[in-house]
């Protein structure tokens, strides 16, 4: 559906900006965080709350799948170092 809405100049270009840093449309983003607004998942995070830091681009497919690939690799990692091998 087609509808027009006014905007104040300041928030377009932040929206603007932020969904061309998450490489998705305009149309997108804004399809996406009305959604979000709408349907909150909690944490939008999934209990990382430094991803907030993120905004859309931790909102974006992409960038969220390769947080967890990224996330696995330093669990990966965390789970094999010994007690010993802090100091």
């Amino acid at each position: 559906m087609k509808t027009t809405f006014e905007l104040p100049d300041a928030l377009f270009r932040s929206a603007k900006a932020n969904a061309a840093g998450a490489g998705i449309s305009l149309r997108e983003f804004f399809t996406q965080a009305i959604a979000e607004k709408l349907h909150p998942k909690g944490n939008d995070a999934g209990g990382k709350p430094w991803l907030k830091g993120f905004g859309a681009l931790g909102a974006s497919k992409t960038m969220r799948a390769e947080s967890r690939r990224i996330q696995r690799a330093i669990e990966s990692e965390f789970g094999s170092i010994r007690p010993d091998d802090w100091k």
